[in-house]
């Protein structure tokens, strides 16, 4: 009896121990915040617009187009490779693959980000120079929340917006996961193998809330640009046109930190959560 007990302590220090762990712990609070607004149930609600499913996948794409590169470019580093997973995980074809279905071929031409997803890219640029075993926080965060919603996202996006099929949805499928919960695992324990430093781990952590912070603050640009901006112009925006729609966010700011819209709920509440909580 008192061996058992001594190996249940054993094994409750070694989950405490593991990083997956320790990150769904330091960022509980942020999802119970997220969790507590209307912005959540909105969602759920399937109130979710084209204009915003199309922003967002703009921002997505200069996400994951940075995320992927800083990934490729240090795949070799120890604390990358073991999580490092493009044949199964990669989101970039996919992204391009909708954002081509809702704007054309010249999409890229059209695409409009607000100011918080070049920080976030910036971020992303930042510790894939200087610390590349951070990009496992922002992999993590944002991989494994998507593999988690995605077929559950991408119904109620599919219906929320009223599309005849799944054309324009490609973000949410992962073909080269046959069975995502034991990918998750062997994910979480490659993850969880990843030797660190106490200096190290704790700035891991520091940056998985980070990541969800930047997330964020871009969906809540996201949103102010809808409500700034009339949808038939962004669809019509390019790259240069994004100064203009700062100077505008900026004035309407205070406002709009009031009614920031359904895609934090989508990114940090729908696609992290699962991640977190779902699957622990």
């Amino acid at each position: 009896m008192e061996q058992e007990k001594k190996s249940q302590t054993t094994a409750e220090q070694m989950t405490d121990r593991d990083l997956s762990e320790q990150i769904k712990k330091v960022t509980m609070e942020i999802h119970t915040r997220a969790e507590k607004t209307e912005l959540m149930m909105s969602f759920m609600r399937g109130q979710v617009t084209l204009a915003q499913y199309k922003l967002l996948l703009c921002s997505l794409y200069e996400v994951y187009q940075t995320l992927e590169e800083e990934m490729d470019r240090n795949s070799n580093h120890p604390g990358v490779a073991p999580i490092y997973f493009p044949t199964e995980l990669a989101r970039l074809d996919a992204i391009a693959k909708d954002l081509e279905y809702f704007y054309g071929r010249d999409w890229r031409e059209k695409i409009v980000v607000p100011a918080a997803t070049k920080r976030y890219c910036h971020r992303l640029r930042q510790i894939g120079k200087e610390n590349p075993v951070f990009l496992v926080a922002h992999a993590y965060t944002r991989y494994l929340g998507d593999l988690s919603g995605g077929q559950v996202l991408g119904r109620i996006a599919q219906k929320s917006m009223g599309l005849k099929s799944s054309e324009g949805l490609s973000f949410f499928a992962f073909p080269g996961v046959s069975n995502p919960t034991l990918f998750k695992q062997l994910y979480r324990s490659r993850m969880n193998s990843v030797e660190l430093t106490e200096e190290e781990r704790n700035g891991m952590l520091e940056e998985a809330v980070r990541a969800f912070e930047l997330n964020i603050q871009v969906f809540d640009d996201l949103q102010k640009m809808l409500l700034t901006v009339p949808e038939q112009k962004l669809q019509t925006c390019s790259t240069q046109s994004v100064n203009t729609l700062q100077i505008l966010i900026g004035k309407t700011a205070p406002l709009f930190r009031m009614v920031m819209g359904l895609f934090v709920a989508l990114a940090t509440v729908s696609i992290g959560l699962y991640a977190f909580r779902e699957d622990a």
